[in-house]
């Protein structure tokens, strides 16, 4: 079995913007397909702002994917769709773990042979390729991963930083090898990436998008006593604390 798929990599509206194992972020350079001139006007200022939409294009060969569930546009080759839950209790724990994380309740697996299309985006789409590590996320960013990575659950180490640190109280992590795909509000190239080594970060605001699991989060007054933390005005902080690394989005976001 062989199929061919004509004008998408090979269209010169399309560029390739990221590639990582088998997974590829498309680029529309314009979107062509405006129907009013209101829409082209729109589409003309979102372009001279950087925003282009972007597909994430996964071709796999005798392999498995996971999906957030809806992601999917097209598929094209030889494979079937499971669910990857085994009875009802696994059902329940698909739902209350995607409730937990904003990640949807059951996440459709892909295996066999082709090339899979997801849902075009407005957001940027990150591809990090996790070698033997572990990373958590900001809830609702997972978009795809190889099945060889073991998707997880991280519970927040107390209460208080869940609901004060605005973290919520579960988080998606991944760990082992394997490539994953986010769906970010900003692009890559503008992350703040800081690197700890028996060290803390301090955050005013959930501004961390992912971070090693190796590192502690709680939720902090800003200064000392309650009283100088209502001085300064910041109040509450995210506090990393520990060896590891954590992405930030570009404060202004």
């Amino acid at each position: 079995m062989a199929f061919t798929i004509n004008n998408l990599t090979d269209n010169s509206n399309t560029v390739i913007k990221d590639k990582v194992g088998s997974f590829t972020v498309l680029e529309y350079i314009k979107d062509l397909s405006c129907t009013s001139v209101g829409e082209a006007t729109a589409q003309y200022y979102m372009s001279k702002s950087n925003m282009h939409r972007k597909q994430l294009m996964i071709e796999i060969n005798n392999s498995e994917i996971m999906m957030r569930a809806g992601a999917m546009q097209y598929t094209v080759g030889n494979m079937e769709m499971t669910t990857g839950v085994k009875g009802a209790g696994g059902a329940v724990r698909g739902f209350l773990s995607g409730a937990a994380t904003g990640t949807g309740s059951i996440k459709p697996l892909y295996n066999g042979t082709g090339t899979i299309l997801l849902e075009p985006t407005y957001k940027y789409i990150w591809l990090i390729d996790v070698d033997n590590d572990e990373i958590v996320m900001d809830d609702g960013l997972f978009l795809a991963c190889e099945t060889t990575l073991k998707i997880g659950v991280v519970a927040r180490s107390n209460f208080s930083s869940a609901v004060l640190g605005g973290e919520g109280l579960f988080n998606m992590s991944a760990s082992g090898k394997g490539v994953i795909a986010l769906e970010a509000p900003v692009p890559a190239e503008e992350a703040v990436v800081i690197e700890l080594q028996n060290d803390v970060l301090k955050v005013d605001g959930n501004f961390a998008m992912m971070w090693s699991n190796t590192l502690n989060f709680t939720v902090e007054k800003s200064g000392k006593t309650k009283m100088g933390s209502m001085a300064s005005g910041e109040g509450l902080v995210n506090v990393y604390r520990g060896t590891g690394t954590v992405w930030l989005a570009p404060p202004s976001n």
